[in-house]
This record gives C-alpha cells, sequence and structure tokens, in this order.
C-alpha cells in the first residue's frame, strides 16, 4: 500500500498519535491542492494584501475560521451527528452562503457603502459602515481596503463543504479516537494542514503584484481593485452556481476523471471548474483591467499636469 492509498483509505485500531498525523498530512493536501472553498478566497484577500506578509496573514485567518469548523465537524462525526452529510448534499447552501459574503464583501471593496449584515462589527472593527446602498462605477470609486476580517467568516462558511478529505477525517478517524475529549483533534491538526499551505500559498499570491513594473501607490490600487472584482464577479458565480446545485443537486457528481487518484485533482468536476473559472479567469481579468485602470488614471492625470503647466 502506498503512502496516498494509507491516507485516503487508513485503517481501523489506529492510535492517536497516528490519527492525528494522518489528519495533518490530509490536511497539508487539502490546502495545496485547488479547492473551491479555499482557494478563491485565499487569492482575493491575499491579492488585496499586495504583499508577503499580507498574503500569509490572509491564508491564515482564513484557515482559523476554517480549523475552528473542521474542529466541530469531527466532534459531530464522533457523537454520530455528521450523518446529515450522508443525507443531504449541503454544497448548494455552502456555495450560494459562500458567494454572497464574497460579493459583499468585494462590494464594499470596489464601492466604499453596501447594504450589509455587520460580520465587520462583530468581529471588532473600529468603524462600521452604513448600511444605506449607494450606486456608484466601480471604475470610477478608489478601491478600499481589503477586510482581511472577514476572510475568518469566509473560512467558517466553507468549512461546512463536504468531500473526500472531509469524509476521511469524519467518518473514519474521528470514530477512532479514545474518547469524546479528544473528537474535535483531528479536525484540528487537519485545520492546521491546511493553514500551513494556505499561508504558503497565500505568501505567493501576495507577492504576485510585486513583480509588476508599478510604484508602491499604483501596488496598492491594483492588489485592492483586483481583490474587490474577484470577490464581487467571484461571489455572483458561487451565488448562481449554488442556486443550480440547491436546485439540481445530482449536477454535483458530475465529472471527468483525470486518473489521478488525490482529490481535487483526480476529476474535472464543477468544483474544480469553480477554481479555475474565479482564480484563473476572473482574477486574471481583474489584474489586467486593474493595472489598464491605474495606467489611465495616470495618463490623465499627467496630460492635466501638461496642460497647467503650458499655461
Amino acid at each position: 500500500m502506498d503512502l496516498f492509498s494509507f491516507i485516503f483509505n487508513p485503517p481501523h485500531g489506529l492510535l492517536l498519535w497516528e490519527i492525528l498525523l494522518i489528519s495533518f498530512f490530509l490536511g497539508l493536501l487539502h490546502g495545496v491542492t485547488p479547492d473551491e472553498h479555499t482557494w478563491p478566497i485565499t487569492f482575493s484577500y491575499a491579492v488585496g494584501s499586495y504583499s508577503t506578509k499580507g498574503g500569509m496573514k490572509a491564508g491564515f485567518l482564513f484557515s482559523l475560521g476554517f480549523t475552528l469548523q473542521r474542529a466541530f465537524l469531527t466532534f459531530l462525526g464522533y457523537i454520530g451527528l455528521a450523518a446529515i452529510y450522508i443525507e443531504y448534499n449541503l454544497d448548494g447552501p455552502v456555495y450560494l452562503a459562500v458567494g454572497i459574503v464574497m460579493a459583499v464583501a468585494g462590494s464594499y471593496v470596489l464601492r466604499g457603502k453596501y447594504f450589509h449584515l455587520p460580520f465587520d462589527k462583530f468581529l471588532g472593527a473600529r468603524r462600521h459602515h452604513t448600511e444605506e446602498a449607494t450606486r456608484v462605477s466601480p471604475a470610477s470609486a478608489h478601491p478600499r481596503e481589503v477586510p482581511l476580517k472577514m476572510t475568518i467568516v469566509h473560512g467558517l462558511i466553507a468549512g461546512f463543504g463536504f468531500g473526500a478529505y472531509a469524509t476521511v477525517l469524519t467518518f473514519i478517524l474521528a470514530p477512532q479516537v479514545p474518547g469524546v475529549i479528544y473528537s474535535p483533534l483531528p479536525g484540528l491538526l487537519f485545520g492546521i494542514g491546511t493553514m500551513v499551505m494556505q499561508i504558503v500559498i497565500g505568501a505567493a499570491f501576495g507577492s504576485m503584484l510585486r513583480k509588476m513594473a508599478l510604484t508602491e501607490d499604483d501596488i496598492k490600487y491594483v492588489g485592492k481593485s483586483t481583490a474587490g472584482k474577484t470577490l464581487y464577479y467571484g461571489g455572483i458565480a458561487f451565488a448562481i452556481i449554488g442556486l443550480i446545485v440547491s436546485l439540481l443537486p445530482t449536477i454535483d457528481n458530475y465529472g471527468i476523471s483525470t486518473g489521478i487518484n488525490i482529490p481535487n485533482l483526480d476529476a474535472i468536476n464543477l468544483g474544480f471548474i469553480l477554481v479555475i473559472f474565479v482564480v484563473g479567469i476572473i482574477g486574471t481579468w481583474s489584474i489586467i483591467s486593474s493595472y489598464r485602470e491605474i495606467k489611465n488614471i495616470r495618463k490623465i492625470g499627467m496630460n492635466k499636469l501638461s496642460k497647467e503647466l503650458s499655461k
């Protein structure tokens, strides 16, 4: 039996340290493979932080919320209450909830004002934003700072998504721990493994804009604008897919096998397509369009300055 077969099909009768070690390795694999519940969020907030340090912070905060939910999930798995995931496909509602929160966060970054639930105030933000909606063109509004604390909310919601990793964790590993007091530990170690890789990926995404020939102010603009657009339009995409999956749950089961026996890489399915669409297509378009915006702004500014000097 190779390593991957052992990790994804662990035997019964494992010791606690073996359960926790397998949980941690599962988390590492979950964090590094393209997952629709993690990568779009980490990408958006990491790019919006426009630095390696900020990207690491985005990955950490998102994984923090995700880890708390996973610890609770393995507790449910131990006491036998996680069977709801067997009876019902919750991917649709989770996609919908993730999409709404993404769109709300993106709306704030792009426009500054929106009708929203006060998650940021709950998380300790000093200044709460107006609840009055204002129609402002994203191109004409200067993007606001990306609210990194919102990543915790994203992590908590995304943690309700359920796939192959969660199945092994909840129904095979969690029931084997020696007592209920230990039941959150597999989820905790899984979350920490995911956190390690999300911090690394967040750092890579966050440092990406530094490679462009831009001033510090331009990098900030492009980063915040890219984050806002990816969150807003990516959120709309998630919400639409969430509605479709909620109405037609069987569509979530279709996929084209890749022959790779690692979850998130084993098939081109709805989740994989969401990652590619949000990060690859919307994310790339957001960077390019934001780059063009800042160049146009600078060009207009230079033209105005030239006219003033010529008077």
